[in-house]
């Protein structure tokens, strides 16, 4: 069978089970079912596909998805999320546009933990988009922040997303995470300096409005109390990667234990707090476990199948410039990401792009991390990224689609414009992991 009959119908078999509703890790569960009858030889085929899909799940990569996981899920139900907001809302004072800053800020912290953007912008959108419309914020200074805040979550360390689209394409998790710690950095500047720009060119999308003032002795004492200790966890784990002295798992289980520690001294840790906790990491680790045995098991079906080596061959036949299927891969991204969540969009792609990627040159580590921002930037492409959908069902009801198109694209620009700095300067990205 030709490499092209092989591709159309393990792809076909998984977009028409996911067109009739099921759910997609059972979707890809079953089609590699099916190929594995049609081009395994059978049962036999089903049992050893199956067989080393189980194995895809021993490793040890696999490990910091579920503490990670646990360290958001402790962080928002304990209220330690919502003692950091507060607190960097009191310290930023009568800045112009503070509540947007205190949005990138404080939602950066929390769904780099939570390791879901469709969580974070409904728990965004609930929480500071009500508040800000009482202060008078036009609505691109309210929605736009928020929709913008995945694009750091996704690379900054620790990001479930990236350990899991590590473990996916069988690239280093450690070097992947510590990779994305510089361009987070400047995605950071970009944003904070999108929302300076927008209040100076209209400081009445931001006005400004009596703060009741605290004393020098009072922010420091929410500095160190409410702010430092839940952002050390976060730096100290990064910094011990980065320094080498941990694994990305060993990380993952002293953020989790950090976490836990401190909700144990504020004493908020609760048996109920607990319970939700464990339950929300596990749902979401279940998830991802089904995931990856279905990403396992599909990327064997295309190797056996020659379904892989023949889009390879095909793709690089054309002799087009590496750059050029670059933008092509991203382009597939973006239309993807206006149907399809984060880890459905890199179940089905990362088997093909990886593979594509490397015989193209590109870094695996680079190539990630462009992939990681393309996944985030398509989930609030117009005029159906997942996200704008997300936010149109908890801002206010006179909140229009147009305006909150509007409200995203400074910010998708900013991430557009880190990627082609990625791409002019692959140094951004691969100096740390060099070290």
């Amino acid at each position: 069978m030709e490499w092209y009959w092989a591709l159309m119908i393990l792809l076909g078999s998984i977009l028409a089970l996911m067109a009739i509703g099921m759910p997609v890790a059972l979707s890809f569960l079953a089609a590699n079912l099916i190929g594995a009858w049609i081009f395994m030889g059978g049962e036999r085929g089903i049992s050893v596909l199956l067989s080393n899909g189980l194995g895809s799940l021993t490793s040890f990569a696999l490990v910091p998805i579920p503490l990670f996981l646990l360290m958001g899920e402790i962080f928002f139900h304990t209220g330690l999320g919502a003692r950091m907001f507060n607190a960097i809302d009191q310290l930023l004072g009568r800045l112009p546009g503070r509540l947007s800053y205190v949005t990138v800020i404080g939602g950066t912290g929390f769904s780099t933990l939570s390791g879901s953007s469709m969580g974070s912008t409904a728990l965004l959108g609930s929480l500071m988009v009500p508040e800000m419309t009482k202060r008078g914020y036009k609505k691109h200074m309210s929605i736009g922040p928020i929709l913008g805040t995945g694009g750091l979550a996704i690379i900054i360390p620790p990001s479930a997303l990236a350990v899991l689209l590590a473990t996916l394409a069988r690239i280093d998790v450690g070097a992947l995470l510590i990779a994305g710690i510089i361009p987070g950095l400047i995605l950071s500047v970009l944003y904070v300096a999108t929302i300076w720009l927008q209040c100076r060119l209209d400081p009445d999308a931001a006005p400004a409005y009596d703060v009741e003032p605290i004393s020098l002795g009072e922010k420091l004492a929410l500095l160190f109390r409410d702010v430092i200790p839940m952002l050390s966890v976060m730096v100290i784990i990064v910094f011990m990667m980065v320094g080498g002295i941990v694994t990305p798992s060993e990380a993952a289980a002293f953020g989790a234990l950090g976490v836990i520690v401190l909700a144990i001294l504020f004493r908020c840790l609760t048996w109920d707090s607990i319970k939700k906790s464990i339950v929300g990491a596990m749902r979401v680790t279940l998830m991802a476990y089904l995931i990856v045995f279905g990403s396992a098991t599909f990327s064997q079906l295309l190797a056996f199948s020659g379904a892989s080596s023949g889009l390879i061959r095909w793709a690089t036949g054309y002799d087009l410039e590496p750059v050029i299927m670059l933008m092509v891969m991203f382009g597939v991204l973006l239309l993807l990401g206006m149907f399809m969540e984060q880890i459905s969009m890199m179940l089905l792609t990362v088997p093909i792009f990886f593979p594509l990627a490397i015989s193209l040159g590109f870094d695996p580590i680079w190539f990630g991390l462009v992939m990681l921002l393309a996944l985030e930037i398509s989930f609030t492409t117009p005029p159906f990224g997942l996200l704008l959908f997300v936010m149109k069902g908890v801002a206010p009801p006179d909140t229009t689609m147009r305006e909150i198109y509007l409200s995203a694209f400074p910010f998708m620009g900013c991430s557009l414009l880190l990627v082609g700095l990625l791409v002019l300067f692959p140094k951004i990205a691969l100096w740390l992991p060099s070290l």
